[in-house]
């Protein structure tokens, strides 16, 4: 038995219409050849701000620039724990795959896809037995050792409720809003607590799964794994599921109060990425004047842009604006010339982040921008 999907009420309702709306606005926003270059350089942003959020519940505490260096499979600080390296290297593959089913169409639900994501996310780690079910009980601790914070089911009883949640992955509850169906599996993976270590990051990076699914416009966007990440919101998180299961496997509980945590994370997720999107297009524009009045090349707004929205690579550049390596670096150094962009790091892990004219009007940029974001409920 799973825990089942409640009925909502009228305020539920409400923050869903109003989480919609924010979405349609995302897609509309995106939409045109125009606005391509700063639509990538924020999805770029929002896969290594989901990859961040939901590692960092787990211990694994890495800066967002790192974490979008690993993303790009550039190098990093050597100060940087190889097993958190490697957790968001899990993290990258797992999600980067999910992120790509919405075009597969022999995409299925399936117990052996959980168990490759699983894999993918702790492959570094075989003493966990990545990719296999647990063959023993499961205990997560709280602050007494004797008071755990979660007991989950015996080990006897995973396969057929792993079996159960994947039927219902694939067929349960088909007229229920996607967001309250993604809340629903990240509440039942993360209750049947299958696998020895990873069920948090699983669970989180299934709801995302269902999101992608639906066939949003850029799942990134509508993730909450980075919200959840914040350390006020990591509590809540946590109570949030323990008010859910009051300690055990206890699927007949009611999980309202979780759906209404989960619509009150997409909310202010949506808040945010909102903001972004607007912030975005603004710095695009910037760079854009800015390139105009330097007498720039057209391609160095797209330099300028990443300068000014986490860091600027070379490699990347290179990369992305189809030139040749020594292009590349005289672009760049006309930039420092210019005083628009400044080093930081250096050898392999050597970036570019905004200086002068181009940091100020971004500075500005944001600051037009920045409000406490608003209560759904």
């Amino acid at each position: 038995m799973l825990y089942s999907t409640p009925r909502l009420d009228s305020d539920d309702e409400r923050v869903l219409a109003q989480i919609d709306d924010f979405y349609a606005n995302f897609a509309r926003s995106t939409g045109g050849n125009a606005v391509k270059e700063w639509v990538g350089g924020l999805r770029k942003r929002q896969l290594a701000g989901a990859i961040m959020g939901s590692n960092s519940i787990e211990g694994y505490t890495v800066e967002l620039s790192t974490v979008a260096a690993i993303v790009e499979r550039a190098a990093v600080p050597a100060s940087v724990p190889e097993d958190s390296r490697e957790a968001v290297a899990g993290y990258r593959d797992a999600l980067t795959w999910v992120l790509q089913t919405p075009e597969m169409d022999f995409f299925t639900h399936g117990e052996m896809v959980l168990s490759a994501l699983h894999f993918m996310m702790l492959r570094f780690w075989k003493n966990k037995s990545p990719g296999r079910y647990r063959r023993g009980g499961i205990v997560v601790t709280g602050s007494d050792p004797l008071a755990p914070a979660y007991v989950g089911p015996a080990a006897e009883d995973v396969p057929a409720l792993m079996r159960e949640l994947v039927e219902w992955l694939e067929t349960g509850d088909p007229g229920a809003h996607s967001l309250v169906r993604a809340a629903m599996a990240h509440l039942n993976l993360v209750a049947i607590h299958p696998w020895r270590d990873g069920n948090g990051r699983m669970a989180r990076c299934l709801q995302t799964l269902v999101i992608a699914r639906d066939g949003r416009t850029y799942p990134e966007f509508c993730s909450i794994e980075e919200w959840l990440g914040f350390d006020v919101n990591t509590y809540e998180y946590y109570r949030a599921l323990r008010e859910t299961s009051q300690g055990s496997y206890q699927p007949s509980r009611s999980a309202h109060d979780w759906i209404r945590f989960c619509l009150r994370a997409h909310h202010q997720q949506a808040q945010v990425v909102d903001r972004r999107l607007k912030l975005s297009a603004a710095v695009w524009h910037q760079a854009e004047v800015i390139a105009g009045h330097t007498g720039l090349a057209d391609r160095a707004v797209a330099a300028l842009y990443a300068a000014a929205s986490g860091g600027l690579r070379r490699e990347t550049y290179q990369e992305e604006e189809g030139i040749s390596r020594d292009q590349a670096i005289r672009d760049i150094r006309r930039l420092e010339r210019a005083g628009l962009v400044a080093s930081t790091g250096y050898g392999q892990t050597l970036a570019y982040v905004a200086a002068g004219r181009l940091k100020e009007a971004a500075d500005t940029e944001a600051a037009a921008l920045t409000a406490p974001l608003t209560e759904p409920y």
